[in-house]
């Protein structure tokens, strides 16, 4: 469904349609445009008691609005360089369209450096913060509303994919991007990494963006974005609402401490029902919950062609169509890189900040290593590891310190008769 465009929802308040023209803002025309003092008196000049969650590009806020209407405020933060991009592409992404599934946007601040997002309010915040975050919330996830949340986030996912024009991909499907509302109808949220893929092409080649974990290994080493990287995310999501597991544990055993790999061996094993959430109780229907968690992996398959279609996939949660049993090993990022973490220090946070943590990536064997891959490893690096660790290729060919905003290039002088160094002018690019 296309929302129309009513000029009369146009507040005269903050630039004009012209000015906002020169920001890049010219293809974007049906929402409100709010002042920044109306947006900071609805959030009781943005409060911590109204903050209600935060992420990559800033924080968002609970507020009431003059006509009383209750909002959730993104205020885009400041210190982000491409937060602007960002913003834009969340605008353009979900300005013109509208589903039951989908956040609902009713406008944004724009004044000087300012760059707001004004949202419809969803009352029971995200499956990270309740179903995986437990003991924050009292919210029973019977079976029936795992079963509910997983068919409407496919729902969405199927429109955005297959029937809005042009077809958008997502990005950054994961549990903290779904939201609930009061009924526990999921609503897929964050659009600030949205592609909008035309019907003549077949992917879009673009740097690596996503959240480690979700992220297909495909997409992570060539950089061609296509929908297939969508479903493979929302793979490992089905898998982590029906296991109540988040995809990373490192407090866990080792082999059970990544979720996806661990769901195969018990599939392989005929032993699909033992990864069920424990706190089920065994209330639940074991067929159905095994067929759910062989989407997940149907999904998530190493070869993306081989990943269904997301209305096929809403087809086989809803009973509509058969699931494969033809089902392949899933794609793993450390089966792509062949990164190899000592087990003995997978428990990252078990050390002080001041802990070198090595980590060999054996794709870095060639002298030569391509901009591409470097920026996958940084990408990969900033996400697994903890504020100012040491990450150090396998071929010790720099040394990266991470802070908790940026990297931080150290020139590495290598060991007496260490002949694996970087090449001259093998720089990052």
């Amino acid at each position: 469904m296309i929302m129309p465009c009513f000029s009369f929802l146009f507040k005269k308040k903050g630039p004009s349609r012209q000015q906002l023209k020169y920001q890049g803002f010219a293809e974007i025309e049906n929402v409100n445009i709010y002042s920044y003092n109306e947006l900071r008196h609805a959030t009781e000049d943005f409060s911590l008691g109204n903050k209600i969650g935060e992420g990559g590009f800033g924080y968002v806020y609970k507020g009431k609005l003059k006509d009383g209407s209750i909002v959730a405020i993104k205020v885009l933060s400041s210190e982000s360089k491409q937060g602007v991009q960002e913003f834009l592409s969340e605008l353009k992404a979900i300005s013109t369209i509208a589903h039951e599934n989908l956040v609902k946007i009713y406008g944004c601040c724009v004044e000087q450096d300012q760059r707001i997002l004004v949202y419809n309010y969803v009352e029971n915040n995200s499956l990270a913060q309740t179903l995986l975050g437990k003991g924050y919330s009292n919210i029973q996830f019977t079976w029936r509303i795992r079963t509910k949340i997983c068919i409407g986030v496919a729902r969405g996912l199927a429109f955005l994919h297959e029937e809005v024009q042009p077809h958008i991909i997502h990005r950054d499907i994961k549990a903290s991007n779904v939201l609930l509302d009061k009924d526990l109808t999921p609503k897929i949220s964050d659009f600030g990494l949205a592609r909008l893929l035309p019907s003549n092409m077949t992917h879009i080649s673009t740097m690596v963006a996503g959240t480690i974990g979700y992220l297909a290994p495909e997409y992570a080493l060539r950089g061609q974005l296509t929908r297939r990287a969508d479903i493979y995310s929302f793979g490992v999501l089905l898998i982590e609402i029906v296991s109540g597991r988040s995809n990373v544990n490192t407090r866990l055993p080792h082999e059970d401490q990544f979720l996806l790999e661990r769901t195969w061996a018990l599939y392989e094993r005929g032993e699909l029902v033992q990864i069920v959430d424990t706190s089920l109780n065994d209330d639940f229907d074991a067929e159905e919950a095994c067929k759910y968690l062989k989407v997940g992996l149907l999904c998530t398959q190493d070869n993306p062609k081989l990943r269904p279609a997301m209305s096929a996939v809403v087809m086989m949660l809803i009973g509509e169509k058969d699931v494969s049993e033809q089902i392949t090993k899933p794609g793993l990022i450390s089966d792509f890189m062949d990164v190899k973490i000592k087990h003995d220090k997978m428990s990252i946070n078990m050390f002080p900040a001041s802990t070198s943590l090595e980590v060999g990536f054996c794709t870095c064997d060639a002298v030569k290593i391509s901009g591409h891959l470097r920026y996958t490893l940084l990408f990969i690096a900033y996400q697994l590891l903890p504020p100012s660790v040491i990450f150090d290729t396998w071929r010790r060919c720099f040394l990266l310190k991470w802070t908790h905003h940026s990297f931080l290039f150290i020139p590495f002088k290598p060991k007496d008769g260490d002949k694996n160094t970087c090449a001259e002018g093998d720089s990052d690019s």
